[in-house]
């Protein structure tokens, strides 16, 4: 072998020496025979996950794939959100308040992601999306069964919505269903009766297939327990979650119509809406209103 030889085989060694050593080696113990196992995408079934994303573009525009996968990663949290919530209803209806109040923190986790999320749609500028906005339709995230199932058990019922979903049977079940169950608030104001606290015969017997509105003859019970958080605590802190719950709703509803307005400005929406204006006055919704109320009450 030449000097010259000898140097490369030193050159090559030396490099595949320096790749060694910024390669994490597999472990023995590693499994890598998936052949009769369950394997990760297996379990995820990322088969058909990702082959859900199908752009209808023609020719495919770059930037659809993100209106796509915005939304449908919109639609999975939401899934957990309304997982979430009813499961903190029956906790709720069965006097469990401490894992209820688990469920709801995990929502607002959620509801921080879904926020944030709206700046990863606003990178969309206005004449990137009018390349493909035409192929929608009448497509609008108005027709989302799982927001307004949310929404519905959150307080903000609307049985006119139902009408939306006539031609999807499943998600109208799902509406329904949200439409005539008691709403979150609902079930605290029964725990609460139950615990002793003088909720209104009223409140407690009212149609709950309909929006909620202010009752003010439950912000002196609501003043009450922020008057003694000591001995109050376990309705006082549920009031700040509930709180918290709506403080998040707004804040996306905001960020919802501020990247709408980024995107498109004042044109109509592709459901048929006016657009932001539509979105606006979402913003004069309200879940809890009681609990927004008693803040003026409180001496200070």
């Amino acid at each position: 072998m030449t000097s010259d030889d000898e140097a490369g085989e030193a050159t090559r060694q030396r490099r595949s020496d320096e790749v060694e050593a910024n390669t994490r080696r597999i472990e023995s113990s590693v499994v890598t025979d998936f052949s009769d196992r369950m394997s990760y995408g297996g379990y995820l079934d990322l088969d058909t996950l990702l082959s859900a994303q199908r752009p209808i573009s023609r020719p495919e525009h770059h930037d659809e794939l993100l209106f796509i996968i915005q939304h449908q990663t919109t639609e999975l949290w939401l899934k957990l959100v309304l997982h979430e919530l009813e499961t903190a209803c029956e906790l709720m209806r069965a006097d469990d308040l401490a894992p209820a109040l688990k469920c709801i923190a995990r929502v607002k986790h959620i509801q921080k992601t879904l926020t944030e999320q709206w700046s990863v749609l606003a990178t969309l500028t206005p004449s990137e999306y009018a390349q493909f906005r035409g192929v929608l339709g009448n497509a609008s995230g108005f027709q989302s069964y799982q927001y307004r199932a949310v929404e519905f058990v959150l307080g903000n019922k609307n049985a006119k919505m139902l009408q939306v979903f006539d031609a999807d049977p499943a998600a109208a079940a799902i509406v329904r269903r949200a439409l005539e169950a008691p709403s979150l608030y609902d079930e605290f104001l029964r725990l609460l009766a139950r615990a002793g606290y003088e909720i209104p015969g009223e409140v407690l017997e009212r149609d709950v297939t309909r929006a909620w509105t202010f009752h003010p003859e439950l912000v002196p019970v609501f003043t009450r327990i922020y008057a003694d958080p000591e001995h109050n605590w376990a309705a006082y802190e549920t009031c700040e979650e509930l709180v918290d719950l709506e403080d998040n709703f707004q804040l996306w509803r905001f960020r919802h119509l501020k990247t709408v307005e980024r995107i498109i400005g004042s044109k109509t929406g592709t459901g048929g809406s006016s657009g932001a204006p539509f979105l606006r006055r979402a913003l004069e919704l309200t879940f809890f209103p009681e609990l927004y109320a008693v803040r003026t009450e409180i001496p200070g």
